[in-house]
């Protein structure tokens, strides 16, 4: 029962990071990639649809990020999400077509970033410890239940708080690179 308990809260901790991985997809580094529109998502007929369903994204230059809308109607819903996001991004529609010049990061923008990627591994950081929460809950239910021994209960204790901080561990590693990404002009 325990062993089937620590992989489930591994599991847990493994999609936390994977949430964590894909949040900080959606942030500016000094680069383009297509991938900084991930979390974007616009309202069309009535819908909150990301725009990667919507368009083909592409960057087709180091500074360009092109969307091309395949639905005429929803062009003035995308350009909208992306004008309101957080990404700081001025799309001028063409058609069916929705171009963004990437500007370069101003000093004050990516300290911005590095706070708002701050703000996901807390966030990561935060997942993970209720993992290990429901975990820990689970197991003292168990032990009550004379299910489980005190001893084995304080064993996994031990066991589930050295996997939450390797998960966390894991999660500064990650945002620590992020944030070097950001800093890079």
């Amino acid at each position: 029962m325990l062993e089937q308990l620590k992989k489930d809260t591994k599991s847990g901790m493994d999609k936390a990071i994977e949430a964590l991985k894909n949040a900080f997809l959606g942030l500016r580094t000094g680069r383009v990639s297509v991938n900084l529109l991930d979390r974007v998502k616009a309202e069309v007929y009535g819908v909150m649809t990301p725009i990667q369903q919507l368009g083909n994204i592409s960057a087709p230059e180091p500074r360009l990020l092109v969307v091309e809308v395949y639905d005429k109607n929803a062009v003035k819903a995308v350009e909208k999400a992306i004008r309101e996001s957080s990404l700081g991004l001025s799309p001028n529609p063409d058609g069916c077509i929705i171009r963004m010049a990437i500007p370069e990061l101003t000093k004050e923008r990516r300290e911005e970033l590095v706070k708002l990627a701050s703000k996901y591994a807390e966030e990561g950081r935060v997942s993970v410890r209720a993992h290990r929460h429901d975990a820990l809950d689970q197991a003292k239910k168990s032990e009550k239940e004379h299910d489980l021994s005190e001893d084995d209960l304080e064993r996994f204790k031990k066991e589930i708080q050295k996997l939450t901080d390797d998960y966390c561990a894991k999660i500064d590693e990650i945002s620590e690179q992020k944030k070097k990404d950001i800093m890079v002009v």
